[in-house]
């Protein structure tokens, strides 16, 4: 077994606090940026930013449904997810960038082995990649 990993980022018109607070916000700005590849969403307890439980389907692809369960954490600088239901953790991490904020989604989990994992660690962090692409696209449209 070994770690997957999945990287993007955006920059956003808004200062890195303004994105941190819409980041952190699961009741209003996170349900309004999801794509069609999250289905099921419901906050369960808290709502904005540390202690924050909240729930989804994640259709990696048409076959790969992931059922998440994340603990929300929050700094200075990021919101951290952590799957209850595996080792999947995904990090939002804002830093300033000219007027605005950069925002760097890096996703992590423990990938499976053999040929299976090969082609999970070559293909999983640009399928990955792309779904988050569509929510920043969707948090940068809502924020301008």
């Amino acid at each position: 077994m070994s770690q997957v990993t999945a990287t993007t980022e955006a920059t956003l018109p808004v200062t890195p606090e303004a994105a941190l607070v819409a980041l952190a916000d699961y009741v209003d700005t996170r349900p309004a940026i999801l794509t069609d590849r999250y289905t099921d969403y419901a906050v369960q307890s808290g709502g904005v930013g540390d202690g924050t439980v909240v729930t989804w389907q994640l259709h990696a692809t048409e076959k790969r449904v992931r059922h998440v369960v994340a603990d929300v954490t929050t700094d200075a600088t990021s919101v951290i997810e952590t799957d209850r239901n595996s080792s999947l953790v995904t990090r939002y991490v804002v830093s300033p960038a000219g007027n605005g904020s950069r925002v760097v989604v890096t996703t992590t989990w423990d990938g499976a082995g053999g040929i299976g994992g090969f082609f999970e660690r070559t293909f999983a962090p640009k399928g990955l990649a792309r779904i988050h692409d569509g929510v920043l696209a969707n948090l940068a449209q809502r924020l301008a």
